[in-house]
């Protein structure tokens, strides 16, 4: 139980002295993280630990960085990227139906790329 108050803490800190920059890596990280479990659950059998890991993925993607953009002033960018997080939530709910680790891959792939150009423009 200490070890995960810690960690809490710890996230609890990083957002709150994060820039809205770091703020979207962070998301990222979490979209990111959730995906490698859904994977590792799928493998272990572990079906609940799948759909709950899933599911934050999918609450990330939407609720967070689907959220964060302004596609009134972001144009083309902001709105391809608004469908590609459609794209990915889509693709997401049916690997959780289908236990499907290849489309989770590739949800993570594309999570990763965006992330990467993200990471750089710091």
């Amino acid at each position: 139980m200490g070890v995960q108050a810690y960690k809490q803490v710890n996230l609890e800190t990083s957002v709150n002295q994060a820039s809205p920059h770091q703020l979207i890596v962070l998301l990222f990280e979490g979209a990111l993280n959730a995906i490698r479990l859904a994977e590792l659950y799928i493998e272990k059998g572990n079906i609940a630990g799948k759909g709950q890991a899933i599911s934050k993925a999918i609450n990330i993607i939407d609720n967070g960085l689907k959220s964060s953009l302004d596609l009134e002033q972001g144009g083309e960018i902001a709105e391809n990227l608004d469908q590609l997080y459609q794209y990915i939530s889509q693709q997401l709910l049916l690997a959780n139906l289908h236990n499907d680790k290849d489309k989770l891959q590739v949800c993570f792939n594309l999570l990763d790329n965006i992330a990467q150009a993200w990471r750089e423009i710091a």
